[in-house]
C-alpha cells in the first residue's frame, strides 16, 4: 500500500493521509506547535494510533486507540547513516536506516527482510512530506505513519539541539 502524508509548517493542525490517486484515507492531528504529540485517524474519523515522546526522553511512543504503548522508536548511533529502531513488542525489532544525505529510508525486520520504505518528498523550505510504501502485513500502514512521524520528530529535536549548541 502506498500512502502520502505530511507534517505542517508549524507542526500543528490537521494533515491528510492520501493514496496515490489523491483519495483521502484518514488524517493526522498534529496537536500543538509547542509539542510533538499526534493522533492518527482513519477515513471514518476513528482514532487508531497516537504518538508522543516519553517524559524527559528522546524515545517516541506509538500507542493504539486505547492509549496502550504498542511500540517505541529510538535513535541509534551511526556515523555514516541515519539509523533508528522500532521495538514493536512481540512482533520484533525493526531497523530504520537511510544513507547519509539521502531522503530514502528502509525498514527491515530482524531477519533483514525489507518490510517497508519511505522517502521525504518535500522541498528544502517546506514542511516534511512523505511517501510510504508498505510491503508487509506485520505492521499496519497507519502504525507505520506514527513510526515515521516519530523518526521525523526525533530528527527535528536532534537538529534543534545541534543548532543551539555553542
Amino acid at each position: 500500500m502506498e500512502l502520502y502524508f505530511k507534517d505542517r509548517f508549524f507542526s500543528s493542525g490537521i494533515s491528510e493521509i492520501m493514496d496515490a490517486s489523491g483519495n483521502e484515507l484518514g488524517c493526522i492531528d498534529l496537536k500543538s506547535a509547542f509539542g510533538s504529540s499526534l493522533d492518527i485517524y482513519d477515513s471514518l474519523s476513528n482514532l487508531i494510533y497516537s504518538g508522543k515522546f516519553r517524559v524527559f526522553s528522546n524515545k517516541w511512543n506509538v500507542l493504539d486507540s486505547h492509549g496502550e504503548t504498542i511500540g517505541i522508536v529510538r535513535s541509534r548511533m551511526s556515523f555514516l547513516e541515519k539509523k533508528f529502531e522500532y521495538q514493536a513488542g512481540s512482533r520484533g525489532v525493526f531497523t530504520i536506516t537511510s544513507p547519509a544525505f539521502s531522503r530514502d529510508f528502509a525498514i527491515v525486520d530482524e531477519q533483514g527482510d525489507a518490510v517497508a520504505g519511505f522517502e521525504k518528498i518535500s522541498g528544502f523550505f517546506s514542511s516534511g512530506a512523505y511517501r510510504l510504501q508498505n510491503n508487509t502485513s506485520e505492521i499496519n500502514s497507519y502504525e507505520l505513519i506514527a513510526v515515521i512521524m516519530g523518526v521525523h520528530s526525533i530528527r527535528k529535536r536532534q537538529n534543534q539541539a545541534a543548532n543551539s549548541a555553542p
